[in-house]
């Protein structure tokens, strides 16, 4: 069982959409269940219909799950096996205040040593602890020994005691902490496999533990992603500007499964990606996102669309604005560039005043002229009728076919406007 952790707190970032990717992946690779759970513990910073908008992007993105599970649910699981940890001696009431504890930390930094808990509240005698009634956390012993977890991606990494420390795992108001809820969490789902960024990895080893404290006797493989470093804020990252901007799912999904890897071709399906991915070949470096990448992927895929569908992300469902369309991909690679590209063609024209009354001219011609199947001949009728030098036509075409002042060859353009020239040129 594979799983995607997300946290409804805001929009997917698309570092998460990668994390959900990857697990999906391995997921279909090694035919096991692919599971969503909702990490919504911290009750304050939950954004209501967050966890919504989650499924919603996975279904986008082609991603079916076998179940959705909220980690709120579990908390009775997660109280019950503090309690038991408490029992076997295997965790401590920690009645150390924060401001204690901040002290402590303020006295390491002078020192220049790392912060450790100190162990003072660990083997408080038995009726001091039942007499204090001041609150407290619950924390759990250190490791005796070195823990070493074996990374797919980074290899094997080895962590000292005293770097696992002993930590906290109950608050004090008894919610768990994300490493302890984790940790039972992925012991409850049979978890196989955790994909997830290297943003965590200091978490691995202080979960690990847990769950050897708990006699867990399953060993659970994972794989750090290394970060996506990008120029960009991170509004501009989250998924949901890219979906805005105009870039296509499978465009995005492209781009993300490649980065650090080497797919067999630039476009590919999520069906191909299954049959070649392969987690530990992903380079062991931070991946710069490049946005001109993605654009050009997100352009090929415009590209290969059929024409009445490339049609429909502009507004029409027709095939020649397809085929205009298609043409514009050679300048532009979202559709909402697309967009700014087509939809003036059918607005209201700006004029400059100094080609006014040739514009209004031309525009007669072409109103009276009959239909013209070839762009040539086209041409020839409306210079004759009009009296225009060629350099002048071609500047006023333009203007009155496209509304703009520059773009592709306006004879290929006529064929695909010949049949709009009643509604363009009014």
């Amino acid at each position: 069982m594979l799983r995607f952790a997300p946290s409804p707190t805001g929009d997917m970032h698309i570092s998460d959409l990668r994390v959900a990717l990857f697990n999906y992946i391995v997921s279909k690779q090694k035919k096991e269940d692919f599971i969503v759970r909702m990490e919504d513990i911290d009750k304050e910073k939950n954004i209501e219909g967050k966890d919504q908008d989650i499924l919603d992007v996975l279904a986008l993105f082609g991603m079916e799950y076998s179940q959705i599970i909220y980690q709120s649910e579990n908390v009775r699981f997660h109280a019950a096996m503090a309690l038991q940890l408490m029992h076997e001696k295997k965790a401590f009431s920690c009645f150390c205040s924060p401001a204690w504890l901040e002290k402590k930390r303020q006295e390491a930094k002078v020192a220049q040593k790392p912060y450790n808990y100190d162990d003072a509240c660990r083997n408080l005698p038995a009726e001091l602890v039942i007499d204090n009634t001041n609150p407290f956390t619950i924390r759990i012993n250190r490791p005796d020994k070195a823990i070493t977890i074996h990374d797919k991606i980074k290899g094997d990494i080895t962590f000292e005691p005293d770097t696992v420390d002993s930590f906290v795992i109950m608050h004090q108001d008894k919610t768990p902490t994300a490493n302890f809820a984790t940790a039972v969490d992925d012991m409850l789902n049979d978890i196989s496999m955790v994909i997830r960024s290297e943003e965590h990895l200091e978490n691995t080893p202080k979960q690990d533990h847990i769950r050897n404290s708990l006699s867990y006797e399953k060993k659970i493989e994972y794989a750090h992603l290394p970060l996506i470093v990008n120029d960009l804020d991170d509004d501009t990252l989250s998924v949901t500007w890219l979906l805005k901007e105009g870039y296509l799912p499978e465009a995005i999904s492209n781009y993300l499964i490649s980065m650090g890897n080497t797919p067999q071709k630039e476009i590919f399906t999520m069906k191909e990606a299954i049959e070649w991915f392969d987690l530990s070949k992903i380079a062991n470096s931070p991946t710069h996102f490049d946005i001109d990448k993605l654009k050009d992927i997100n352009r090929m895929h415009l590209k290969n669309l059929d024409v009445k569908e490339l049609s429909r992300y502009v507004g029409f469902a027709d095939a020649e604005i397809g085929e205009l369309a298609r043409i514009y991909l050679d300048e532009v690679g979202t559709t909402q560039e697309l967009k700014s590209k087509i939809a003036p063609i059918f607005s209201e024209r700006n004029i400059p005043d100094c080609l006014k009354e040739d514009t209004t001219l031309m525009a007669e011609v072409i109103k009276g002229a009959p239909y013209f199947e070839e762009y040539d001949a086209f041409k020839n009728y409306v210079m004759m009728k009009s009296g225009l030098e060629e350099s002048k036509f071609l500047k006023l075409l333009r203007i009155l076919l496209t509304n703009a002042e520059n773009g592709p060859d306006i004879a290929i353009i006529y064929q695909y406007l010949k049949n709009y020239m009643g509604e363009i040129i009014k």
